[in-house]
């Protein structure tokens, strides 16, 4: 594997999210980086409605169109960048929703966490996720990136204006999950 496959998945789906232009700053900082390909997956337009399998995810009996979609869509990656807000202390619920739609897919692949918002940043919305994600056998990296007052960082067009350090984090991050996905692809079970 020359190129691993990350796929940035927006996890916000409210209308005016500003998670969108975070996807888009991260998914450039990830091309300037030259060892992924890449794919946004926006989950305002995957459209999962909630949980309508009849069988638990481990069986990968699935019954709907959707979930054979969504499996394919996360089968084809290596790793993963969450881009998502903080709601009420915690991760939006779409994302919930995906993770849970799945098991298998999810395994041994590394992710990376962007949160985003006010002053704290979405970082409770990091610390609650993470519990989700081990459960699902995925492996967080250390280095994330947190975004305080993400509304002063938009220019008028809704393009995000990072700085230096934002910058280097995410460049921090994304070496940490392409190193994971590289010691993690032989733990993984052929799709």
């Amino acid at each position: 594997m020359t190129h691993p496959t990350l796929q940035i998945i927006l996890a916000s789906t409210r209308p005016g999210r500003r998670g969108g232009a975070v996807a888009e700053w991260m998914q450039h900082v990830a091309r300037e980086q030259a060892g992924f390909t890449i794919e946004v997956v926006d989950l305002a337009e995957v459209g999962l409605p909630l949980l309508d399998e009849p069988h638990h995810p481990r069986l990968q009996q699935y019954t709907r169109d959707h979930t054979k979609a969504w499996s394919a869509t996360i089968n084809r990656a290596h790793a993963f960048v969450f881009v998502m807000p903080e709601y009420n202390h915690s991760f939006p619920a779409a994302l919930k929703n995906a993770l849970d739609y799945l098991f298998v897919e999810w395994a041994d692949k590394p992710v990376g966490l962007v949160s985003y918002g006010g002053v704290s940043a979405g970082l409770r919305s990091a610390a609650a996720i993470k519990p989700v994600l081990t459960a699902l056998r995925m492996v967080p990296a250390l280095e994330a990136v947190s975004i305080p007052n993400v509304n002063e960082l938009l220019s008028e067009d809704g393009e995000m204006r990072a700085d230096a350090g934002l910058d280097a984090a995410a460049k921090a991050m994304l070496d940490e999950v392409a190193r994971l996905a590289h010691v993690l692809m032989p733990l993984r079970v052929p799709a």
